[in-house]
């Protein structure tokens, strides 16, 4: 009976240990699933991360021009066009303006310093003179007739001195010969005492008199000096008058080649109009129109080569003019030394302005995809030649032959230098053709 409980145990034991267990879908598919995730997820990462993701365009070779990264020497310089003018320039302005009545030269003739050029007349010019020239001998006249009040007035306060002087001895002289007789009974003492009286009035009125003349001297003297400084400003204003005058008569102020000068006799000319200019012709400068980009690189005293007839000559920026117009700014070069012989004004002469020392640098050749990008980026040939992909690059200076590498590019590398205004929103460019 034992062996048969061991058996119907050992039966029930069995039967729970070999029960199956059915698995779910999810474990069943779980690890397929995964490997397939993970394979999209590695194309996808690839597919962005690789070289060729973006926009491409297939472009010809025989269309672009491909430049090779180099190392050398960057001479800092700008090609810039400068036009002839003179050195030195004297304008000519009708000063009170007035109508022409006399034109002695024409436009373009070499004059002398005080060569007479034109003559003009001015009516109201002329009765401002005379109107002035009435007023100054007004007021010579009252300055006449206050010195002469102002020297009668002096004399009648010596007079008057005199005369009590006179007066204050005689009766000083009286009443000394008088006391001794009064001390005598000879002679009665209100005689003495009238006289002392008048001695003593005349005293008083001398003081009196002496204090008018000082005040009359003083006050006179402060008159005397503002009647001078009224006269003389007066004679002042009748100068300018006479010197405007004498400017209706337009002379050469110094020698040269007279200009920009087109009168007609009979022609009116409003105050302070220029008629015309004088140039100094045998020296010259160059003014040059400069792009606004290099406004903060140009100074004072920077050299620049012109080369003209076989020869070299220098030049140096005398004066900047820091207003912009149309995206360029004006300055001033003159020559340090000699100049070119046989240059005119308003010729037109090509020169290279230098804004820096040469320097040893990475350069590629300068070319018109400079101004589609800005030399931010540039497309950079593969290896293969078959392709050339857009590379954010950082560019420095610039002359007319190179531009200067600072980073995104190495000795060796080609990239492409010709315009990119039709690749502008590409990201490669599929290169074919020899």
């Amino acid at each position: 009976m034992n062996n048969k409980l061991d058996s119907n145990t050992r039966s029930r034991n069995q039967s729970g240990m070999d029960r199956v267990i059915e698995k779910s879908k999810w474990q069943e598919y779980r690890k397929p699933l995964i490997s397939v995730a993970v394979v999209l997820l590695a194309l996808s990462v690839f597919w962005f991360l690789k070289p060729d993701a973006g926009r491409a365009l297939k472009v010809q070779n025989d269309r672009i021009v491909v430049s090779t990264v180099s190392s050398g020497e960057f001479d800092d310089y700008i090609p810039v066009r400068g036009q002839v003018a003179p050195l030195k320039t004297v304008y000519l302005d009708a000063i009170d303006g007035g109508r022409v009545e006399s034109v002695y030269v024409e436009d373009g003739a070499q004059v002398n310093a005080g060569d007479l050029i034109v003559e003009l007349s001015n009516t109201q010019l002329q009765l401002d003179v005379i109107a002035r020239e009435a007023e100054v001998t007004e007021q010579l006249n009252n300055l006449r007739n206050t010195e002469l009040s102002l020297e009668r007035n002096r004399l009648d306060h010596k007079r008057n001195l005199v005369d009590i002087n006179y007066h204050i001895i005689r009766l000083d002289h009286e009443i000394g010969r008088l006391k001794p007789l009064v001390q005598n009974n000879l002679v009665d003492a209100s005689s003495v005492e009238r006289l002392q009286d008048e001695y003593d009035w005349y005293i008083a009125k001398r003081e009196i008199t002496l204090e008018s003349q000082s005040t009359d001297e003083r006050l006179q003297k402060i008159q005397m000096e503002q009647l001078r400084i009224a006269g003389g400003q007066l004679e002042k204003n009748l100068k300018v008058a006479s010197r405007n005058m004498d400017a209706l008569k337009v002379r050469a102020p110094v020698t040269g080649r007279l200009t920009a000068f087109d009168l007609e006799v009979g022609q009116a000319l409003s105050r302070g109009m220029n008629i015309g200019q004088i140039d100094d012709p045998e020296s010259f400068k160059l003014t040059a129109n400069i792009d606004e980009y290099y406004l903060a690189r140009v100074d004072l005293e920077q050299t620049a080569a012109l080369s003209s007839g076989g020869r070299d000559y220098t030049l140096s920026v005398r004066k900047i003019y820091p207003q912009v117009k149309n995206g360029t700014f004006e300055v001033d070069l003159v020559f340090s030394g000699d100049e070119p012989d046989g240059i005119r004004r308003g010729q037109t002469l090509q020169i290279n302005l230098q804004l820096g020392s040469p320097s040893e640098s990475l350069l590629i050749p300068n070319g018109a995809f400079y101004q589609d990008t800005g030399g931010n980026w540039v497309f950079v040939v593969t290896l293969d030649g078959l392709k050339a992909v857009k590379r954010n690059v950082r560019l420095g200076r610039r002359n007319l032959r190179y531009i200067e590498v600072l980073d995104g590019l190495e000795s060796g590398e080609q990239v492409i230098t010709s315009p990119y205004t039709n690749y502008l929103d590409m990201d490669r460019l599929e290169l074919q053709g020899e």
